[in-house]
């Protein structure tokens, strides 16, 4: 017993540099995407301070930092200027109504709870928004619990509005690229849905069931990247229909709006071709023809969506086509084979399996910028007919 507990040990000491390196890792992915931000955020927040203190003569405008700070912040790209906007207007109503009641109410602990009471009625009374509520409570409560501004009785207030502005402007004039996050996260449900399709391809190849089993969990796994890949589009359009910067690439975010809801549809198909596939794998044995013909089906399928990920990951627009012609021609290429006959399948379960792969292909080829009428008329007609 003794021994085992001490393999236990050593087992698990020799992953911690393993897991130290992954941590690392992970940590410097995400530091490298945030520098941007880091930047963006550090200029608005100095720079309200220095606008406070220099131009409208207030001392110590620490208000006028943290308004900067808060409303720009670590921002997912969906939906960030109304996320600035949002935090914005909570965080200067917050120090206006502390700054007002302090005025009426005077200094104090009780103070405090009414304050912040106030706030947080007034906040949930205006919007919904947990992060507008937290904010205008947290503002409004730091108001009260700070000693009083020499400036006078909102000179604090107007130190939220010159931070917050130069938040908006900050996001306004210098967003992001609003390309880059969603070619990320895209990137990442590529790699997941080659993957697998390459497992039910090795699954079909081996008669391993546990393999599609092991695809039908990496394809649940796939929904928060399709969502993360749509909640950063959404902004990456708010920005270049807002930004003057970026509204050049209007069209290419449209088009990449366009290909994930394609692409969304055929990872979904991709699930519950897998779970179909375990099942049939665990019940019935398949001619060697057909598992030769559907291992090598989804093996090229998992080159198609591999393709079409280096064509969505690519902004030069000649690139990008050369890349989609090619993603096109693998994808008719599988299309045209997949008849059950042809490709020497007998039983229903496997023919099953090719209705299956059928409308993926076609999501596919629709989300490589091909229409629903030609994606359609690429596949055979059943039965031979």
């Amino acid at each position: 017993m003794a021994s085992s507990e001490a393999a236990t040990h050593r087992s698990r000491l020799r992953r911690v540099p393993e897991l130290a390196g992954r941590r690392g890792r992970a940590g410097w992915a995400r530091m490298t995407a945030g520098f941007f931000q880091a930047v963006q955020m550090t200029v608005a927040a100095v720079g309200a301070y220095v606008i406070a203190e220099r131009l409208l003569g207030h001392h110590g405008p620490i208000f006028a930092a943290t308004a900067a700070l808060v409303s720009l912040g670590y921002a997912k790209g969906g939906l960030r200027y109304r996320r600035v906007l949002e935090v914005s207007i909570g965080c200067t109503l917050g120090i206006v109504v502390g700054d007002l009641l302090i005025h009426l109410l005077g200094p104090g602990e009780w103070q405090a709870t009414v304050v912040l009471l106030v706030s947080l009625l007034l906040a949930r009374f205006l919007d919904n928004g947990a992060i507008f509520t937290t904010q205008m409570g947290l503002q409004s409560v730091l108001v009260v619990l700070l000693p009083p501004s020499q400036d006078g009785v909102f000179a604090r207030s107007l130190d939220a509005v010159v931070g917050c502005l130069c938040a908006l402007v900050l996001a306004y004039i210098v967003p992001q690229d609003p390309r880059r996050e969603p070619r990320q996260d895209l990137s990442k449900l590529i790699d997941e849905f080659t993957r697998i399709l390459t497992d039910c391809s090795h699954a079909v190849a081996g008669t391993d069931s546990r393999l599609a089993w092991h695809a039908l969990v990496r394809g649940r796994q796939t929904q928060p990247l399709v969502d993360s890949v749509r909640t950063g589009l959404m902004g990456s359009r708010e920005i270049t229909y807002a930004s003057p910067l970026y509204r050049r690439h209007r069209h290419e975010i449209d088009e990449l709006s366009e290909s994930i809801r394609y692409l969304d549809l055929a990872v979904r198909n991709s699930r519950v071709f897998a779970r179909r596939l375990a099942s049939v794998l665990n019940r019935v044995t398949l001619a060697d023809d057909a598992v030769t013909s559907l291992s090598e089906a989804l093996a090229d399928l998992s080159d198609a969506v591999l393709s079409l990920g280096h064509a969505l990951a690519v902004s030069h627009e000649q690139t990008r086509e050369s890349y989609l012609r090619q993603t096109r021609n693998e994808l008719f290429s599988v299309a045209q084979r997949l008849e059950p006959g042809a490709m020497g399948i007998r039983t229903m379960e496997g023919e099953a399996l090719v209705l299956l792969l059928r409308p993926m292909v076609v999501d596919l080829l629709e989300a490589a910028g091909v229409s629903h009428e030609t994606a359609a008329k690429s596949l055979p007609a059943l039965g031979g007919q």
